[in-house]
């Protein structure tokens, strides 16, 4: 029974360092999403930004495809980082709980 409750701690220990990882790449990720809209013709990009319960739109001008694909590709990045960090979480709870069940079930 201590051999599986080691295994669960060390594994509780990686998820937490997982997460921390996660949280970091999400942290160093620009936030917002281009947005293009067409005034008089021509094409203008702006950054869609939350701040707190408002969007703030932040003027870009015209931007290469470089750049759109950039925003593209961090757009892509903060999703996929997103969906890890909420399965991690799930993780953690998930173990603390099973440690905690555990403890009760040696004490007895």
């Amino acid at each position: 029974m201590n051999v599986i409750i080691g295994v669960l701690e060390e594994e509780l220990q990686n998820s937490i360092r997982m997460k921390k990882q996660y949280e970091k790449v999400l942290n160093r990720l620009p936030k917002g999403s281009l947005v293009g809209k067409k005034i008089k013709g021509h094409k203008y990009y702006y950054l869609a930004v939350r701040e707190s319960k408002k969007v703030r739109f932040i003027y870009k001008g015209k931007i290469s495809e470089e750049e759109k694909k950039k925003y593209i590709e961090y757009k892509k990045l903060r999703a996929k980082y997103r969906k890890l960090l909420f399965q991690i979480n799930r993780q953690i709870t998930f173990l603390k709980k099973t440690l905690d069940k555990e403890a009760l079930r040696s004490l007895s």
